[in-house]
This record gives structure tokens, sequence and C-alpha cells, in this order.
């Protein structure tokens, strides 16, 4: 089983779409899914409950150290979705049983300064300061074209010691498909594609570290 820790410090920065979008890609790809939402909000675990019948289900587990022991022996991908301003001892009851930790980035200097203090954070977690944790970080809703995009890209690949994995752009096609409980890879296309092309990089990290 591989398992994707998703957290940040930062509430709103799209935790519950990395989630939930790379959930939508191993349930299309056959592989047995399951969600841990740890977070309050509960996002990610209605996003599961919404999913209709023609598409691959997902099961959705609330948080907790608890919840690890309810997975199914046959889960081949884990999700775990945390809660806005996790530290260690947040995330401790999932940190052994992590593969690999994505941070979700978002372009302003706010969302940047937050982050880099979380980074400092995390540097100090012993699985991930012995190198047993591989920690990514994922620069989301961009506006490739614009300024304000780029600074803050060439900024956060300056200042963090843990690589950028991903560029996602900003699309409502998240927020309309999230309320339906389906994501981009439930569809094919032409226009769907192009989103999906943008994760590419973000899945061959992820089975590079696993």
């Amino acid at each position: 089983m591989l398992t994707t820790l998703v957290a940040s410090s930062k509430g709103g920065c799209g935790k519950s779409t990395l989630v939930t979008q790379l959930a939508s890609h191993w349930a299309q790809a056959g592989q047995h899914t399951a969600i841990i939402d740890a977070d309050r909000q509960g996002s990610s675990y209605r996003w599961a409950s919404l999913r209709p019948d023609n598409v691959p289900g997902v099961l959705a587990l609330e948080g907790g150290r608890k919840s690890l022991q309810k997975l199914p022996p046959d889960t081949q991908q884990l999700l775990i979705d945390t809660p806005a301003g996790s530290g260690e001892r947040e995330l401790e009851p999932y940190l052994e049983q992590a593969d690999v930790l994505l941070v979700p980035v978002l372009p302003s200097s706010f969302d940047l300064h937050a982050t880099l203090h979380f980074i400092e954070e995390l540097q100090s977690i012993n699985r991930i300061k012995r190198g047993k944790l591989p920690v990514g970080l994922v620069a989301n809703r961009l506006k490739p074209w614009t300024h304000a995009s780029q600074d803050a890209i060439a900024q956060l690949a300056e200042q963090s010691p843990f690589p950028i994995v991903a560029q996602l752009r900003d699309s409502q096609a998240y927020v309309l498909l999230g309320a339906l409980g389906k994501g981009i890879f439930d569809y094919q296309s032409e226009q769907v594609r192009n989103h999906q092309q943008d994760w590419k990089a973000l899945l061959r990290w992820i089975k590079r570290q696993h």
C-alpha cells in the first residue's frame, strides 16, 4: 500500500483538492483507493460520499489513529487529508505510515511565508530529517502567465530544501467537479486532458519515491 500524506499550516491551500484528484486518478486506474479525512471540515470525506455509480468508488474514513486499523487489507492507495495548522503533534499518528508527504502552496506572500515556516518545522521531524519520508511541494492555483505566480515559484524554489514536484494551474473545474464527487481523471474530454497534464510530474515523483 502506498500512503500519501497531505499537510499544510495554511487553510484553503488545496489539500482536499490534492487528495480528491489523486484519489480519482488511482480509482480510475483500477486500484483500491481509500481516504482518511482528519480535517474537521470533512471535505474529502464528503467528496467520496458524493461519487456517483458511474465512476469507481473511493472509501472514505473519518480521521484519527483508529482509522488506520479500519482499512481493508486490499487497500492499494491511501490518502490522508490533515487539518490546517497541523504540526508534528497532529501529524504524528500518520508520519510512520506515510510513504510521501505533499505540501500544497498558493502563490501569495502570506502563503509563502506560512509555508516556509511550516517547512522549517518539517525539517525537525525525525523521519524527514533522516531522509526516510520524502517531501514534495505542490504549487497550486497558479496563473502561469502572471509575474506573481512566476515570482512565487522562484522564491519557493530558492528558499525551500524540498523540491517543487508539481505546478497546478488555477481552474474552476476542480470546484465544479468536486461538488459532484468527481475529479478531472473521471473525464476524458480534450479540455480536461489539458488539466491532467499538470499532474503528470507529481504522479511520476510519487511513483519514484515508492
